[in-house]
């Protein structure tokens, strides 16, 4: 199960989130990306307190793929310091990780 991750990563966008989006899982360095609409976001930046909408991906890929996931994240990705943060799937149904195996 330590071999695959869910990646978050924030968009200012939908367009955004698509693009990225289409290009991994192209690229097959993601299985699948979960594009989640309509999130607001409260945060610290140089300074200031932000209140945005943003959009959401989910991208579901395998723990060795995530410096690749990052490379075009941060090619791809309009923010200055993107969100990109990978969390371990710890469990999951047996035939759903063998497709991520197999997708990417």
């Amino acid at each position: 199960m330590e071999d695959f991750i869910i990646i978050l990563v924030t968009t200012s966008s939908e367009e955004e989130g698509r693009k990225i989006a289409q290009v991994l899982v192209e690229k097959r360095i993601a299985a699948c990306v979960n594009i989640i609409n309509d999130i607001e976001s409260i945060y610290r930046w140089k300074g200031k307190i932000s209140d945005e909408k943003e959009v959401l991906l989910l991208i579901k890929t395998r723990k060795k793929l995530y410096k690749s996931v990052e490379g075009e994240v941060r090619k791809l990705h309009s923010y200055e310091v993107p969100e990109i943060i990978a969390l371990p799937i710890i469990s999951g149904l047996k035939d759903y990780l063998y497709w991520i195996d197999s997708e990417t």
